[in-house]
């Protein structure tokens, strides 16, 4: 069974974007965006990287840990407002909404329902990985469902902001397996469901 991971980036207290959402890594976000942790991302994580960034750098490489991408309506409207409407043409792109009608991208899955009931009959196909790139809301509805959290700490504190996770209270127990630091302050925390 295909297994979820939720790889993303995060300050030191909990923050993956600003109050008002936004980009974080963008041109006025508060991410390191220089360093040695990118070099490590261009190569052992291509699959995260969107279209634009992948041509600009000249990766071309078959996906390496996922096939599939999902993300909530929040998250993609940061790539709509850049313009872009498949910001992951090389994944299969499922974005999560009760308020859109219509994709703006032939590509993209849009889905209006259950998000658990959807990640269960993704895991049950065959294939790579499933990312969950964000954000807060739909990560709180899906964590049940997750397997595996990559949470690249940032040496930053936001203060505040749209938290990891958002939803009801429940404490849920996850094993670190795996820590790579890098010069740059940016932690790999690897995480694994109990």
């Amino acid at each position: 069974m295909r297994k979820l991971t939720y790889f993303v980036a995060s300050t030191i207290d909990g923050v993956i974007a600003g109050p008002g959402g936004g980009d974080p890594s963008g041109p006025d976000g508060f991410f390191v965006m220089e360093g040695d942790h990118l070099q490590d991302l261009f190569t052992d994580w291509p699959d995260i990287l969107p279209g634009p960034a992948r041509a600009a750098l000249g990766i071309d490489v078959p996906p390496k840990h996922f096939d599939t991408v999902l993300e909530g309506r929040a998250s993609y409207q940061v790539g709509l407002d850049a313009g872009i409407t498949d910001a992951y043409p090389h994944l299969e792109h499922y974005v999560f909404s009760r308020t859109m009608t219509e994709a703006p991208d032939p590509a993209v899955r849009l889905v209006s329902g259950d998000p658990v009931e959807k990640v269960r009959e993704l895991k049950r196909r065959d294939g790579l990985g499933i990312w969950l790139v964000g954000g807060a809301t739909l990560a709180g509805a899906l964590r049940p469902e997750i397997d595996e959290l990559v949470v690249k700490l940032h040496p930053v504190v936001a203060g505040a902001g749209i938290p990891l996770f958002s939803g009801e209270f429940g404490p849920q127990r996850f094993d670190l397996a795996d820590v790579r630091r890098f010069d740059s302050g940016v932690l790999y925390l690897t995480y694994t469901k109990r």
